[in-house]
């Protein structure tokens, strides 16, 4: 099972279209109330603030070797 807020990053039709083919469920926490999701809030912050606001990803492979470098530091 997923847990997300109700962000757009995790609402898109192709991402519950995944799901639903892979026979994943999606659970969405309940709106103003980020605590019943308290490790992926947290974990989303530090990825956005550390490598997302400070990289400009030109290519695919761009992205996947930033986000391999960030993970691994």
């Amino acid at each position: 099972m997923c847990v997300s807020n109700n962000g757009t990053e995790l609402t898109s039709m192709a991402i519950l279209r995944w799901a639903q083919e892979h026979g994943i469920e999606w659970h969405y926490i309940a709106p103003g109330k980020p605590q019943q999701n308290a490790f992926a809030e947290s974990f989303i912050g530090r990825l956005r603030d550390e490598c997302l606001n400070e990289s400009l990803f030109e290519s695919l492979a761009g992205a996947r070797q930033t986000l391999e470098r960030w993970r691994i530091d």
